[in-house]
């Protein structure tokens, strides 16, 4: 079984700006890779910036996690991937993890939380967006 099966995946390639002077990744790019998965799989689901935004909310990172287990390098073809697992009112917990070649590199977890655009409390996640979130 391919460890990306159930997945939203998003390809990358590792640039000398991702790495450090051994041209290996700096531990941080692995959450811009991350991040960029998660943008891409709330845009596949219908829900890109312009979407969140006119509900008048946007998500921040409460919590995140990362286990880094083997470098990627410069050139390297990867894969970013986000899964959510856990939903609630206001929050959603997302697996992400980066692989290359099916190797995985690093596994993360990131809680999101949604909140108002103006005020940033709280606030329930969108009903179109949590329906969408539940169907994967």
């Amino acid at each position: 079984m391919n460890r990306l099966d159930g997945h939203f995946q998003w390809p990358l390639r590792v640039y000398i700006e991702d790495t450090d002077a051994g041209g290996i990744v700096y531990y941080v790019n692995y959450l811009k890779f991350m991040e960029r998965a998660r943008t891409e799989y709330l845009r596949s689901l219908g829900f890109g910036r312009q979407s969140i935004f006119n509900n008048n909310s946007m998500f921040v990172v409460h919590a995140v996690s990362c286990d880094y287990l083997k470098p990627a390098k410069l050139d390297d073809q990867l894969i970013a991937s986000a899964k959510a697992v856990t939903l609630g009112r206001a929050n959603l917990t997302l697996e992400q993890l980066v692989c290359r070649d099916n190797e995985l590199l690093c596994r993360g977890e990131v809680k999101l939380v949604c909140v108002d655009r103006q005020s940033i409390k709280p606030q329930r996640i969108p009903k179109e967006l949590l329906a969408a979130l539940q169907c994967q």
